[in-house]
This record gives structure tokens, sequence and C-alpha cells, in this order.
């Protein structure tokens, strides 16, 4: 159990808690030891009481600050002792309640509290996701939350947004449900029983005759963070959020290597830093006073959290400048952008013309727009293949665990399927 320490709940001290590095750590109101607060590795403060009940030891949540004040929570303490002295038992009254009625919002936001940014790396995720797709269900008790509803937004996701997404989605439910059930709720998982799409193994990556036009669009980008952020991607084939989370205490200059904590298989990972790299990391450094080598420039104590604003205008520039390139895409082009707003940005820019090309029938040369930024990744993979590199070195370098999640670079480089049928055909035909 986490160290505990005493003294006056007032606003201004709770709020100068510092948050531990793993798990909670608990404190006690001087002026009402019943009262206590716990603090989560995400920042987030609850005021609870713990008393045995019944013959067992119970912790009572009563609200989290400061949306529940320490006034408030100072009188609802010594109420709940109340009724505990009385023989009731509050937390049997207020599960059976919550089972009536809790909204799928307020199991939502104790689900983030209790578990997702307790527990989870990817908690970031879980919150932006389901407020993207279903704010609309925060006020709907989950005991309405039917398994038609689930296969309505699951369809209405993988038609709008991806099989993936939808596929994404529903496993997030399906964890925020049972952890309801988990919790005391008495319904049942509707996600249980609805199919997941079938997801085609992804195989797209930056294109040899792509990459000029994504590294001059990275140039361009204004943003440094971003542009940085973009390029240690590029030059390391390393994930995105273990990319986000790189510290400066994580890079040994000495031996050119970064050091990544732990990865998606749960080990770390050291990858080695070349030049170019280094380039970019040393002109950082020159520049930061943050732990974070991608630090937020208004907020130093904390790093960047979403660069999509910054990727989109890379994708929108790659695609023009490729566009502007081809001969004929160029002299349509030019009559083309008449018609599209100037103040759009590159990526609105071609989503727009891609639209006027398929309504006149103008086949366009292909865009950068369906490149991810996990896509980065396998594009660096990619061209280890494309070298000549050998799957367990490509493996090595990103940190699979299995080979069997290399092999999708066995299918990318057919140079090595190509020389052998020619081989094959020069010696039939030579007969």
């Amino acid at each position: 159990m986490p160290e505990q320490k005493s003294f006056s709940f007032t606003v201004q001290t709770i709020e100068n808690l510092l948050p531990p590095s793993k798990g909670f750590s608990t404190f006690r109101d001087s002026k009402n030891p019943f009262l206590q607060l716990y603090i989560t590795q995400s920042g987030s403060k609850t005021f609870f009481i713990r008393k045995r009940v019944h013959g067992q030891n119970k912790r009572i949540t009563i609200g989290a600050f400061p949306g529940v004040t320490i006034e408030q929570a100072r009188k609802q303490a010594l109420s709940l002792m109340g009724q505990i002295s009385n023989g009731s038992d509050p937390t049997k009254e207020a599960a059976e309640l919550k089972r009536r009625q809790i909204t799928f919002g307020e199991h939502f936001y104790e689900y983030m509290e209790r578990y997702s940014k307790v527990f989870k790396k990817s908690w970031q995720y879980d919150e932006a996701e389901i407020q993207r797709f279903m704010s609309k269900w925060y006020k709907k008790p989950l005991s309405e939350i039917s398994r038609f509803d689930i296969e309505k937004l699951h369809h209405k996701i993988g038609k709008e947004n991806g099989k993936t997404q939808a596929n994404t989605i529903l496993r997030r439910l399906s964890a925020i449900f049972n952890k309801a059930i988990e919790w005391g709720w008495d319904g049942k998982n509707p996600t249980k029983g609805v199919k997941k799409f079938k997801e085609v193994t992804r195989d797209r990556f930056i294109l040899p005759h792509e990459m000029p036009y994504f590294r001059r669009a990275i140039e361009l980008e204004e943003n440094q963070t971003c542009k940085d952020f973009i390029l240690i991607l590029l030059l390391t084939g390393a994930r995105k959020t273990n990319t986000l989370d790189m510290a400066w205490n994580d890079i040994n200059w000495d031996l050119r290597e970064w050091r990544i904590p732990e990865t998606k298989n749960g080990e770390p990972l050291k990858l080695p830093l070349l030049d170019n790299t280094l380039e970019i990391l040393k002109r950082r450094k020159t520049i930061s006073n943050s732990k974070w080598v991608f630090a937020q420039e208004n907020n130093p104590t904390k790093r960047i959290i979403d660069p999509t604003k910054a990727w989109n205008r890379i994708r929108g520039v790659a695609t023009l400048l490729m566009w502007n390139d081809d001969e004929k895409t160029a002299i349509w082009l030019k009559n083309a952008m008449r018609t599209v707003r100037s103040y759009l940005s590159p990526h609105l820019k071609v989503i727009r013309l891609t639209k006027l090309a398929e309504a006149q029938g103008f086949p366009l040369p292909g865009s950068l727009l369906d490149i991810r930024l996990h896509d980065i990744r396998r594009t660096f993979g990619s061209y280890q293949a494309l070298t000549g590199a050998s799957l367990q070195i490509i493996g090595k370098s990103l940190g699979h665990k299995s080979q069997r999640t290399t092999q999708i670079y066995s299918r990318l480089n057919l140079d090595p399927v190509r020389d052998s049928m020619s081989k094959a055909v020069d010696q039939m035909f030579s007969l």
C-alpha cells in the first residue's frame, strides 16, 4: 500500500501534489482524519474514505477533485462514517443504485480514472477515440445500449473510417463493458457476438518514386518540432509512441544509441543512431530546457501529443509537388486550382482536387494522402528489404519479438523473386 502523508487539505496543497511515477499515492486530511485522497500517475485526484464494513476493509469513493470541493468531501466523509456506524453499507447501496442508473459517460469517466489512465500507456487513444465516435452515448444508460446499437455503430465506422478503426472501437467498447460488469453492473456486454471485419494486412509504404516529394515536403514544414519528429521516425523506423516518449536520458551520446525503455512487446530496445539522426538531436539539445526531446513549445514540461496537423500538411504538400512534376497533370492542375479556395490547407486542397478530377474523369497519378504515420515505420523496413537486409536484421532493428511479424517485408521486395524467375526463364529459353 502506498505511503500516506497527512496535511490540511486546501486547494493549494492539493493542486501542488505531484503525481507518482507509477501506481498512485494516498494522503490524509489532518482536519478530518476520515477523509483521504489518492493521486494517480496521470495526475487525477480523488477523495475517499477507508473503513471496515461488515468485517471487510472497503475504500468508498467520494468524488474527483476539483469537481468535488474539499468542504463537500469533508461533509460527505462524515456522513458516510455516520451511515457505517448505524450499520449501513454505503458501498452496497451505491453499487445497487449504480447498477440501475449508470450512464455510459459516467462509467467511461470511471473507466478512464480507475483503469485506463492507471494501467494503460495508450490511455490517450481510449479517451480520444471514444470521445470522437461515441460522445452521443454519454447520457445513455449502459442498460439501454444494445447489440444492435453496437453493430450499427461498427458498420458505420467501418464504412466511413475503415475496417481497422471499426474493429479497434469494438475492442475498446468490449473492454469498457467488461469493466462495468467487473465493478458491479449487472448487465450483459452488448459487444459479444458482434463480428469483426476481416482485416487485410496493410503493406503501404512510401514508394521510391514518392520519396523525393515526401522529403521535400518535410523540408518545407514550418513546425520544427513536428518536422524533426517525423524525420526521426523516418531515420529510425521507431514506433510513433516510443518516439513521442523519447527523453534526453534515453540517449547515449558516447555509444550513439537510443534506449527505448519499453516497446510494444514489453521489452526494452536499443537502436543505433546514425549521423543525420544525431545532427537533429544535437541541434534540439542546444535549445532544449525540457526532459523531453519533442517537448511542447508552450509547455516544456510536457511532450507533444498529436502531430496530425503537421502530418496532414506534409502529405498534402508532397502530393501537390508530385502532381506538378507530371506534365499532363500540371496543366490540368493550373486550371483546377482556380476553383479551389486558396486559404485551404494543402491536405484539403488535395481532397477537393481529387473529387474534382473524379467528376471530370481526369486520371490523377496517385496521392500520398493514404500514407499513415505508422507507414513510415513500414517504409523503413521496406527500404531495408529493398537493399537486401535479411528478415532477421529487419526484425531486430524494428524490435519485433517474432519473425512472423517481419514476414510482410519479404513480399514487399520482389527483386529476389524477379531475379530467380529471370534465371529460370533464361535457362528454359536457352535450351
